[in-house]
């Protein structure tokens, strides 16, 4: 028997409050713990959903969940895989609740934050990881990126002895990071964003001065 004569599929849509993220070796984002009427499940995410979810998101938050659910016809394990998140209708959130997710999964939305990872255990901390945390919200904010990237830590990246350990928005890890070289780190990995920066500041310069 083959693993499709095995397995049944097909589609599913639920509605749950946000409880938690599954994350694998500290910084790799694979799921969503979520609170149904059925009990507490895991969904897991499609690898797009992954690249572009909102880290920020509220523990509480309503959502409504669609993908592809996998039943295992031997042992009668189900799976799910969402292709796609969103907010929960308007009436399931609790009052004065800020909402962080409109549509995941869907073209239209806009993109999150862009989000940089350092791990925050013990022995990264001892290494010099306070100091890489400060480095990075001061290169941030000289750049005026502080709205534009989020720094968060995490567990463990299971690297100890290599640490300070941290994750760039684009997946590139660095290990042994000291705070003097976070400014290149910021100008190789978000140049992007810095020219859009200039680039903005270049048009109000130029709006004043017509004025």
């Amino acid at each position: 028997m083959s693993k499709f004569d095995r397995n049944q599929v097909s589609e599913f849509c639920l509605e749950g409050r946000f409880l938690d993220f599954a994350i694998k070796d500290g910084y790799k984002l694979k799921g969503l713990l979520l609170a149904t009427a059925e009990g507490e499940c895991y969904v897991k995410l499609a690898k797009h959903l992954r690249a572009a979810f909102n880290l920020q998101l509220p523990k509480g938050t309503w959502l409504q969940v669609v993908g592809e659910k996998t039943l295992d016809l031997k042992s009668g394990e189900v799976k799910l895989k969402a292709s796609r998140v969103m907010a929960a209708g308007a009436e399931k959130q609790t009052r004065g609740e800020t909402v962080a997710v409109s549509s995941f999964g869907d073209k239209k939305a806009k993109p999150a934050k862009a989000t940089i990872l350092v791990c925050q255990k013990s022995d990264c901390m001892k290494r010099g990881g306070t100091g890489v945390c400060r480095a990075l919200e001061s290169a941030l904010s000289d750049r005026s990126l502080s709205n534009e990237v989020t720094i968060k830590g995490t567990g463990c990246m299971k690297n100890c002895k290599a640490g300070p350990n941290l994750v760039m928005p684009d997946k590139t890890r660095y290990s042994r990071i000291q705070a003097s070289q976070v400014p290149a780190l910021i100008d190789k990995h978000l140049a992007d964003k810095i020219q859009k920066q200039e680039n903005h500041r270049e048009i109000v310069i130029s709006t004043v001065s017509i004025s």
